[in-house]
């Protein structure tokens, strides 16, 4: 039977954290094999589970030892394995799932970049383009069909996961109008129109991107007749006016595209008209370990960054956009409320 052990002195701790992508690699393994789906609530022996997924029972069960080890599955005294409450989100019916978010952060282009990770260090740039001689997105769009898909379906995800707690956050009582600047396919604008019936929304991202709008917000959709689907890249331009914007998860990028985004906010807004910014943090959060790992993702592959409260605070000013409250939206997202200026 595995155990876990809690609290392994400081040599065992670092020799685990040296052979941290074994436990990344183990669970990317899990997920790509879809062994959290064929584990029901019984538990199960791992020959049932190794003809379910097609593989060989002694090499399978090496694998689930070392995820049992970390908390992902459990191993019973009879040698049997059952779920735990993280493998569970490796199932991809599962309404919390994170099957995507692990494979997107275990993708084959991670492993390239990683070893780079003390040049980017020093030069303060992403190493992706040295790797892969052109931009990241381009990459994904041109080079690696199946890892963009990996990309959009976790970013639908976290998306869709994230949607409702936002709705429940914001106060738009009297509220008329909503722009999600940014928004992806739009989920967090559909929660919130269907909160609240009176409002109108406007959807801005790019073409491929709103391409893929949820159903809801597209023509036939039961939200299709009080939303406005634009087209656009927002560091160029915002043809949108609304007594709320708002911004999520877009400001990660360069300095000089976040600076471009936040002007082009000022730009097209009315005085007085609220502008929320909703940000993952590299302080003041309990996801700390998760969110600093990200920001170091984001100076590999983009050359950007997670903020802190701090610099979020200083770019928003930077803006000139006034800032009142900053609130947690949940566990690893807070969210900037400001106001336009008259």
């Amino acid at each position: 039977m595995t155990t876990v052990d809690p609290a392994p002195p400081p040599p065992m701790r670092l020799r685990e954290l040296v052979f941290g992508a074994a436990c990344a690699a183990a669970v990317r393994a899990a997920a790509r094999l879809g062994v959290a789906d064929a584990l029901e609530d019984t538990p199960t022996s791992v020959e049932d589970l190794a003809a379910a997924v097609k593989t060989k029972p002694q090499t399978l069960r090496r694998l689930l030892r070392a995820l049992s080890s970390q908390g992902v599955f459990t191993e019973r005294p009879d040698g049997t394995f059952a779920h735990t409450e993280m493998s569970r989100l490796l199932r991809e019916d599962d309404p919390h799932s994170l099957r995507y978010i692990a494979l997107w952060c275990t993708e084959p282009w991670t492993w390239n970049v990683w070893p780079k990770l003390d040049e980017a260090v020093r030069s303060g740039r992403n190493v992706f383009e040295d790797v892969y001689d052109r931009e990241f997105f381009d990459y994904l769009n041109e080079e690696a069909p199946e890892s963009a898909h990996v990309f959009n379906r976790a970013m639908t995800t976290s998306s869709q996961q994230s949607a409702r707690d936002v709705a429940d956050l914001l106060d738009l009582r009297g509220v008329s109008s909503v722009a999600d600047i940014g928004g992806g396919q739009g989920h967090v604008l559909a929660s919130l129109l269907e909160k609240h019936p009176g409002m109108h929304g406007t959807l801005l991202d790019l073409p491929g991107v709103v391409g893929n709008a949820d159903p809801r917000l597209r023509d036939g959709g039961s939200l299709a007749e009080r939303v406005r689907i634009v087209a656009g890249d927002c560091r160029e331009d915002i043809p949108v006016q609304a007594d709320v914007y708002i911004i999520k998860n877009i400001l990660e990028w360069d300095d000089d595209s976040t600076r471009r985004a936040l002007a082009n906010v000022r730009k097209a807004a009315r005085p007085g008209a609220r502008v929320v910014v909703i940000e993952n943090l590299v302080d003041d959060t309990p996801s700390m370990k998760f969110t600093t790992a990200m920001d170091l993702l984001l100076l590999l592959n983009v050359g950007g960054a997670k903020h802190t409260r701090q610099s979020m605070v200083e770019r928003l000013t930077d803006a000139g956009l006034l800032i009142g409250e900053v609130r947690p939206v949940n566990a690893y997202l807070h969210a900037f409320e400001c106001t336009i200026p008259g």
